[in-house]
C-alpha cells in the first residue's frame, strides 16, 4: 500500500454553490484534514477555500474532484510525502 502524502487543494467556487460543494467533497475526504482556510469571496462573488489533507491516492482523488466542482476551479497540489 501507498504511503500517506500531505496535499494542498485550492478551489475557487461561487459563493452561492460553495456550502453545496464543499458538504460532497467533506463527506469523500472525511477524516483526513489537516487545516482549512476560507477566504471572503471577491468582487465577482468567487470564494476561494484552502485544504490541507492527508491522502493514499491524490490522482483518484483529482478525478472524484473534477465530478463534484462544476462551477469552478481547483488545482491539487502534494506538497510532502510520508
Amino acid at each position: 500500500m501507498r504511503g500517506m502524502k500531505t496535499v494542498e487543494l485550492e478551489m475557487k467556487l461561487p459563493y452561492r454553490e460553495k456550502g453545496t460543494v464543499l458538504s460532497k467533497i467533506l463527506q469523500e475526504i472525511r477524516g483526513r484534514i489537516r487545516a482549512v482556510h476560507f477566504l471572503p469571496p471577491d468582487h465577482r462573488g468567487i470564494s476561494e477555500v484552502k485544504l490541507e489533507i492527508l491522502e493514499n491516492d491524490p490522482e483518484s482523488l483529482r478525478k472524484k474532484l473534477r465530478k463534484m466542482i462544476k462551477n469552478g476551479g481547483f488545482s491539487l497540489r502534494i506538497t510532502a510525502g510520508a
